[in-house]
């Protein structure tokens, strides 16, 4: 397919992200793009090898700031506070929004500046180019940003998940 995009480095636009979702053009991680992912990684795991102290990488949330996480517990850290989130209640939103959030999550963490690990963003694609998109429900959130609900219903392992097309 010559009607790509490139993740991370290109400029995304509404129209872009609304092809990508409907298939009119294929999402991509450039070399370029991976490096700067693994790089951002790597400074993470070094962070974590090194007991420096970041919040949310080693320590807990919230109150919890100031309380150390080991580093065996750090991935168990990431998992229990997207279940910890993923309170939504309602009617899913429909498919096609819930794809064009992964869409854009895909586009802000192949900046290359989260610490994300390269497959989990293949993981994400993988999702796109499959049309397997979870199920977030309409409501609820949790904190002042009013995100944090929906994004954790949508990266939580799914229990359920419905495809964009019939």
């Amino acid at each position: 397919m010559t009607n790509t995009f490139s993740y991370g480095a290109e400029r995304m636009t509404v129209p872009i992200a609304i092809d990508l979702a409907s298939g009119k053009r294929k999402g991509i991680l450039t070399d370029a793009v991976k490096q700067r992912i693994r790089q951002s990684q790597q400074y993470v795991q070094q962070i974590v090898a090194e007991n420096k102290t970041v919040y949310g990488v080693n320590t807990g949330f919230g109150i919890l700031a100031n309380t150390p996480i080991s580093e065996a517990d750090t991935a168990t850290l990431q998992f229990k506070i997207l279940q910890s989130h993923s309170v939504g209640v309602g009617d899913p939103i429909p498919v096609e929004v819930a794809k064009l959030m992964l869409i854009t999550k895909v586009q802000a963490l192949a900046q290359g500046y989260s610490g994300v690990q390269l497959e989990t963003l293949e993981r994400i694609l993988w999702h796109i180019d499959n049309d397997i998109i979870p199920v977030v429900p309409e409501k609820g959130s949790v904190g002042a940003s009013g995100d944090l609900a929906p994004l954790a219903h949508l990266f939580l392992p799914p229990d359920r998940i419905r495809r964009s097309v019939p």
